[in-house]
């Protein structure tokens, strides 16, 4: 699967954005994604996951709250609102895919990830 990441960008704190993660080459609907994060100096950390039908959505407790997990299947894409922005919330933001139904958080369970989108909160 070849995944897509965009929609990050600067913006203040307390504002929102909307990042998009687009796929192709496998059946989108069978695929959970997961968003990542990455904060400079900082270990790869889970932000939220989603399972192929929808039907189990995960947050950490970072965001819980403030963002929102969401997919269309019909369009090959999942998007993950992000609201209330902190500053401590600006890292590169990566979306991953993989045919999984446990280990939704584990980033080494997800084979296919996206090239990353910057997230860049100021105060």
């Amino acid at each position: 699967v070849q995944l897509q990441a965009s929609g990050g960008g600067l913006v203040q704190a307390g504002g929102s954005l909307r990042l998009s993660c687009v796929a192709s080459g496998r059946i989108f609907s069978r695929l959970a994604v997961g968003w990542f994060r990455q904060a400079p100096g900082k270990e790869r950390e889970f932000v939220a996951t989603i399972t192929g039908s929808s039907r189990t959505i995960m947050y950490s407790d970072a965001v819980k709250g403030r963002f929102t997990i969401s997919r269309d299947n019909a369009k090959n894409t999942a998007y993950l609102q992000l609201n209330n922005l902190r500053p401590e919330d600006t890292a590169v933001y990566y979306c991953a895919s993989g045919p999984i139904a446990v280990g939704l958080k584990d980033k080494e369970e997800y084979g296919d990830w996206g090239q990353g989108t910057l997230v860049t909160v100021s105060s």
